[in-house]
């Protein structure tokens, strides 16, 4: 009987730890594909705000998910132009419209965005020690890439938080040193 329980105790913890493992392997954001880059026509790649044009042939890795969330979910800050005309191409996903360099808004990269849920909703950035409040206008593309409908520009890696300028503002960060900034965010 002894040996019973100790063997049903070794049984069940191995169930615990492999089904522990299983459920945490789950929550990882593995790469979906890769797509390959091609080069813009001339005038056809915004590079305004240090933004990254494909380079013909290059393989760029695509995501359709994201880390996942937390009550502070780690991710990287980029620097996007919303206006018509700026680096983020065309009109924002959530709503069809341009959006003022001056106003908080961001895109999202595609798991975060997931399926638009999170359009005209706010989130809080922090950084620098400060936060923002800044509503979700588009998604940062990680699936596709490298065409016109995304301005000739990559994959967005899966972890992005692609903000205007006033994110950037508020965030308190010099000008000098926009563009790349480790960050947390939650739904606000």
């Amino acid at each position: 009987m002894k040996r019973f329980f100790s063997n049903a105790s070794f049984i069940l913890l191995a169930t615990l730890i492999l089904a522990s493992c299983i459920e945490s392997e789950a929550q990882k954001c593995r790469p979906s594909g890769r797509i390959r880059g091609r080069k813009a026509p001339p005038g056809q790649c915004n590079q305004e705000n240090d933004s990254d044009c494909c380079i013909e042939g290059k393989l760029y890795t695509t995501y359709e998910c994201s880390p996942p969330m937390s009550s502070h979910t780690k991710a990287y800050l980029t620097l996007n132009s919303f206006q018509k005309g700026g680096d983020g191409g065309g009109p924002s996903e959530c709503d069809n419209q341009y959006h003022s360099d001056d106003t908080p808004v961001v895109a999202l990269s595609t798991g975060w965005f997931n399926h638009r849920s999170r359009c005209l909703h706010n989130i809080t950035i922090s950084a620098n020690g400060r936060s923002v409040v800044a509503m979700v206008v588009d998604e940062c593309d990680s699936t596709e890439g490298c065409d016109a409908d995304h301005d000739y520009q990559p994959p967005c890696p899966n972890n992005i938080v692609d903000a205007s300028r006033a994110v950037w503002k508020a965030l308190g960060v010099p000008p000098n040193e926009w563009g790349g900034l480790d960050i947390t965010w939650s739904d606000a």
